[in-house]
C-alpha cells in the first residue's frame, strides 16, 4: 500500500484492555488537588467591578480598626470571609463571631447604592450580637469639589 509504505501499526503493542482504572485515579486526584490546593475565592461570588464606597470629608482620619469586615454589594447580600450570606445568617454568623472575642468592632464596607435602612439593620444586628466596639462604615475620603456621597 502507498499509503502505508512502512506498515508501522503492525509494529505496535496492542492497546491496553482497559483505562477505567487509571481513569479513575487520575479524576480522585484532580479532586483532591483542589480540595486542598483550591482557594475558596476561585469560584466564590466576589464584589462586582462596579462596586463603589460612599464619599466622606475626614474618612480617613475618623477610620479605626476592625477585625470583622463585611461587605453589602446591594440589599440582603452579604459577603464574609466564610461565603456570600443572607440577613438571617448574618445574625447567626455575627453572635458567633462576637462570642469568641469582647470588645469587637465591626466594618462594613457597604456600596453607596445600598439603603439607609439595611446599614440600620445591620448595625442593629451587630449591636445585638455583642459588638461592643461598635459598628464603622467605610468611606472613601472627598476626592474633588462637588458635593460629599454623590
Amino acid at each position: 500500500m502507498i499509503t502505508h509504505p512502512l506498515d508501522l501499526a503492525a509494529q505496535l503493542r496492542p492497546p491496553p484492555r482497559s483505562f477505567d482504572l487509571l481513569f479513575l485515579v487520575n479524576g480522585a486526584l484532580i479532586v483532591l488537588f483542589f480540595l486542598l490546593f483550591g482557594s475558596r475565592f476561585v469560584l466564590a461570588p466576589g464584589l462586582g467591578v462596579d462596586f463603589k464606597l460612599p464619599e466622606m470629608t475626614g474618612a480617613v482620619e475618623g477610620a479605626a480598626r476592625a477585625l470583622v469586615v463585611i461587605s453589602l454589594p446591594r440589599s440582603d447580600v452579604v459577603f464574609v470571609e466564610d461565603g456570600k450570606l443572607d440577613y438571617a445568617q448574618l445574625r447567626g454568623w455575627l453572635e458567633k463571631r462576637a462570642r469568641n472575642e469582647k470588645g469587637l468592632a465591626l466594618l462594613v464596607r457597604a456600596d453607596r447604592r445600598v439603603p439607609l435602612e439595611d446599614m440600620g439593620v445591620i448595625a442593629e444586628m451587630a449591636g445585638r450580637a455583642g459588638f461592643t466596639g461598635g459598628v464603622q462604615w467605610a468611606m472613601e475620603p472627598t476626592t474633588g469639589g462637588g458635593p460629599a456621597g454623590r
